[in-house]
């Protein structure tokens, strides 16, 4: 049996992270499952996704050009619900990245939006193939 159970993402400020991901990941088919002062979970296929601050947080900024994490990218669906999410996603809080290659960044057969959140997190949101 493959696949993730959960990814956990330390936040350096979880009221600001909080309603960016919540935008996104409710857009995306995710459903809130558990929260607490300083965090949430939010599940979607079998693994849930987890976003909180930690006593042993090393440093308040995300670069995701270090080692690491570079990006989460999560599945859309159809190429409109990219664009209608790739379209709201300034309103809150994420940034869409390459604009001008936009929705094949990824190449010719790669249908998909890239977003940031203020954090400098990465975000992918991708198509399914049709």
């Amino acid at each position: 049996m493959a696949g993730f159970h959960h990814v956990e993402i330390w936040v350096a400020d979880f009221t600001v992270a909080q309603p960016e991901w919540s935008w996104l990941l409710t857009e995306l088919g995710f459903t809130s499952v558990s929260d607490w002062p300083d965090g949430e979970s939010w599940a979607a296929g079998g693994a849930y996704l987890t976003l909180t601050t930690s006593p042993n947080l090393k440093g308040t900024a995300h670069d995701r050009r270090t080692p690491g994490v570079n990006h989460l990218a999560f599945k859309a669906d159809a190429p409109e619900r990219v664009d209608a999410i790739m379209d709201a996603a300034p309103e809150h809080g994420w940034h869409p990245l390459y604009v001008d290659r936009y929705p094949h960044a990824g190449g010719p057969q790669h249908y998909a939006g890239w977003l940031e959140n203020s954090a400098g997190f990465k975000a992918e949101v991708v198509a399914a193939k049709s």
